[in-house]
């Protein structure tokens, strides 16, 4: 207990003086910077080389916190009610008064919310008398980081320090809808989009490649692991490593298993890390088979499809 109220403590006094560092969350690790504060937020951007019109998302404790930034609107309500803390991003109206950095919204008066469910991660929240912009912890279209191991080969010295909360459960980001009007997912993540239907009751376009970015997650190509990846494949060709979702009889050298017995959900969780795998084992290519679009596979094959246009 000792040794987390420390953690907690030395990550606040590295936030509260303008630096970056890196944070667990239920889906992947965040790079992790005040969001009132251009000199934060600006680190951020140049840490993880992202483009400017690439907005990013806020991390607050809870609705309370929220309101000073945000106008909260009725479908809001509901889904945070059933789904937060958890992996579901909101994109809100700003409120005029709020001192959130402009940097942060590409200077748009809405902004992408969440309440991270990470137990360590909320701690942290709670001690903070601001909200910390968090994308995810690693350098602009590559993957994803899910343990702090993969946020240190990323990053090495560069950050401050990594607030080390084990191995990510969800693995993928976070779905993101946004309720400006009617809503619309914005991105594919770890909450199914059907439940959030069960709960709006109402019909939900999705739109996962906006040209107004007011989202991540939205770039033609993202979620790279830096090699050629084709999906949808029946066997590898020469020189690929071959993604399967589950275990053969028959296994070679160049197989790589999603899950043991086409498990969806343990497929996302395993996902970056195996596709960071293949290519530290030295394969130029990648090929995975078709995966089932229902549920969470919507995302794995959303962070597939952009890796692809490498």
């Amino acid at each position: 207990m000792k040794s987390i109220q420390s953690n907690i403590k030395k990550a606040k006094g590295y936030l509260d003086k303008n630096h970056c560092i890196a944070v667990p969350t239920e889906t992947v690790y965040g790079l992790a910077g005040n969001a009132y504060s251009d000199i934060s937020v600006k680190k951020i951007f140049n840490l993880k080389k992202r483009p400017v019109n690439n907005p990013l998302i806020v991390h607050y404790y809870d609705i309370n916190k929220l309101k000073k930034d945000c106008h909260i609107n009725n479908n809001f309500k509901k889904l945070y009610r059933k789904f937060s803390p958890g992996p579901i991003s909101f994109i809100l109206k700003l409120k005029k008064n709020s001192k959130i950095s402009k940097f942060v919204t590409n200077n748009q008066n809405s902004l992408a919310v969440r309440f991270p469910k990470h137990a360590l991660f909320r701690k942290l929240l709670k001690h903070l008398n601001y909200p910390l912009a968090a994308p995810s912890a690693n350098i602009s279209n590559r993957l994803s980081s899910v343990q702090a191991s993969e946020v240190k080969e990323e990053f090495g010295s560069k950050i401050k320090y990594i607030l080390n909360g084990g191995k990510c459960k969800i693995g993928l980001e976070s779905t993101i809808i946004s309720l400006l009007n009617k809503p619309v997912i914005l991105r594919f993540g770890g909450l199914d989009v059907s439940k959030i239907k069960k709960i709006l009751k109402k019909k939900i376009s999705i739109k996962t490649n906006l040209k107004n970015k007011i989202s991540p997650g939205q770039f033609p190509l993202h979620y790279s692991p830096g090699i050629p990846l084709r999906m949808n494949a029946n066997k590898s060709k020469k020189g690929e490593a071959f993604v399967l979702i589950k275990k053969r009889k028959i296994t070679y050298k160049n197989y790589y298993y999603l899950s043991k017995k086409n498990d969806l959900q343990q497929s996302a969780k395993n996902l970056y890390s195996l596709l960071r795998k293949i290519k530290k084992d030295g394969y130029k290519m990648i090929a995975v088979e078709k995966i089932q679009n229902k549920g969470i596979g919507r995302a794995i094959n959303d962070r597939l499809n952009r890796a692809s246009k490498y």
